[in-house]
């Protein structure tokens, strides 16, 4: 069911293809993307969103996690345990750059890392980690880091 997450590239060093390959431009964006996550974002503060779906791929849990500072998120416990309260066999997380760019930071790769660890050890899929900016996303799985 679950499928083990392996982050190709030491942290902090991502090769400009990886970086390419991962952006989605705003206009080439898919409805989730579009429709769930943007209107959700802002532009001047770190936001981190938790999306859970069932296994028809029906949205089953919305977490929204307000930043602590204008540049970082912190996913408690109970956060988790509020998202992975119902039917959930698959996870997305999605947050925002307000600096502009559109590149995983050190801190975010070692984030998808454990969270998708902490989601395999109970039988959740981490789908995708999308960053977003203002001309797009970023994507960990169209960049082949998950």
């Amino acid at each position: 069911m679950s499928s083990p997450v392996t982050l190709i590239e030491p942290i902090g060093k991502l090769p400009r293809s990886t970086i390419a390959a991962g952006f989605i431009p705003r206009e080439a964006e898919d409805e989730i993307a579009r429709l769930l996550y943007r209107p959700t974002i802002p532009a001047d503060r770190e936001i981190m969103i938790l999306a859970g779906f069932d296994a028809y791929a029906r949205l089953a849990s919305f977490q929204r996690i307000a930043g602590e500072a204008t540049d970082r998120c912190v996913i408690t416990p109970q956060c988790w345990h509020r998202l992975l309260g119902g039917r959930v066999v698959a996870v997305q997380m999605a947050h925002n750059h307000p600096s502009g760019i559109a590149r995983p930071s050190p801190a975010d790769l070692q984030c998808t890392r454990e969270a998708a660890q902490f989601l395999r050890l109970v039988g959740i899929d981490l789908t995708d980690h999308l960053i977003f900016v203002e001309s797009g996303h970023f994507s960990f799985r169209n960049a082949l880091l998950i």
